[in-house]
């Protein structure tokens, strides 16, 4: 019986997306017609591959090792089609990436468009999520992630792209008006602007400076999940923050914000580029992959 690979590759985004729905969503075609190739590969191999109920998808044991191989094999096709795409002067096709607002809002604005006026006939999907998505199941090519502790364990392959500081900012004019901010027990007599939600106790995040720790109580003027409203707000002298090196490096550099207390920093957190796989990546996604991770650190100052 003639073998049709279309088969193996609509039968492996079933399975990657869990569900005729999902992966015919991904794909852009009718669940019928997903449903025939599946059906037409199980009748080929005398096996069933997946159990199909009126909620869910089941893979069966059989399905299951039919998979390991049908991956490998995917992915050598799309090996393959990526070979001819880099011998072409002009690339093409469509990746879909997410990032975190901040991200979005102060790191890869300049990266992203840069990359759109190089290759304008590749199709760049922006998701801002401050989540780490289900990368598969979304249909999310990569993911670029910060973070302060180590992600969670997944099958998800993890680049290290930089490590950010997180230091303590003010304006000028709230300075002048406090008088001076030598030591972090000063901060005490600060209004503080918080990045996140309003807590029971008030406090500002634990300082580190070399080995030393100092956990100081302030004055919580503004709790926000918004970067930019945070950044703002600093900006109008309204009192203190501590937010990620990147997102005030324009302001420091146009002498809007000052960095206070510079011998301490809040966290020191983690950037990194998160995809589902390192075989079977198309040229155009591994392009722009490449392009942010050389940019990145360049662009916002980042170490």
């Amino acid at each position: 019986m003639k073998i049709d690979l279309n088969d193996y590759f609509y039968f492996v985004h079933v399975v990657e997306k869990e569900g005729y729905t999902a992966a015919a969503r991904s794909l852009n075609m009718p669940k019928s017609r997903l449903s025939r190739h599946v059906s037409q590969l199980e009748e080929r191999l005398g096996v069933r591959l997946l159990q199909r109920t009126s909620r869910a998808v089941a893979v069966t044991e059989e399905g299951k090792r039919f998979f390991l191989h049908a991956r490998r094999l995917v992915d050598t096709m799309e090996l393959a089609e990526a070979s001819i795409s880099e011998c072409s002067e002009s690339l093409s096709g469509k990746v879909t990436f997410s990032c975190s607002t901040g991200l979005a809002q102060f790191a890869l604005l300049d990266i992203i468009s840069d990359f759109a006026r190089l290759h304008p006939n590749v199709v760049i999907e922006q998701r801002i999520s401050n989540t780490i998505d289900d990368l598969i199941a979304d249909g999310i090519d990569f993911a670029i992630r910060g973070h302060g502790g180590e992600l969670p364990d997944s099958s998800l392959i993890k680049r290290s792209i930089a490590k950010v500081d997180w230091p303590l900012f003010c304006a000028p004019s709230y300075l002048k008006k406090i008088g001076r901010i030598e030591s972090p027990y000063d901060l005490a007599n600060c209004h503080f602007l918080k990045l996140g939600r309003a807590a029971t106790k008030e406090a500002i995040p634990i300082l580190h400076s070399d080995g030393l720790r100092t956990h100081q109580t302030t004055n919580i003027l503004m709790c926000t999940e918004d970067m930019a409203t945070l950044k703002h707000s600093v900006i109008k002298g309204l009192g203190v923050t501590t937010l990620p090196d990147y997102v005030c490096i324009s302001a420091l550099k146009s002498g809007q914000l000052i960095r206070i207390l510079p011998d301490w920093i809040s966290q020191s957190a983690s950037l990194s580029l998160l995809t589902p796989s390192r075989l079977g990546v198309p040229q155009h996604t591994r392009m722009l992959i490449e392009f942010i991770q050389e940019r990145l650190p360049l662009v916002t100052g980042i170490k």
